[in-house]
């Protein structure tokens, strides 16, 4: 589980049991990418059923 556990978008809720340390938008991920000099991966929330994508 990642912090995304605890959002309340649908989309971000999709992601919440991935493998990966994912942050919402915020301070916290602002403070924490400028702290290590990382960029920072941002999605715009895009997702499709099974069946849109033919």
């Amino acid at each position: 589980m990642n912090r995304l556990s605890h959002e309340k978008s649908p989309y971000l809720l999709q992601h919440k049991d991935n493998p990966i340390d994912w942050y919402p938008w915020g301070v916290e991920a602002l403070n924490k990418a400028k702290k290590e000099n990382k960029l920072l991966f941002i999605s715009i929330g895009y997702s499709t059923c099974h069946w849109c994508q033919y």
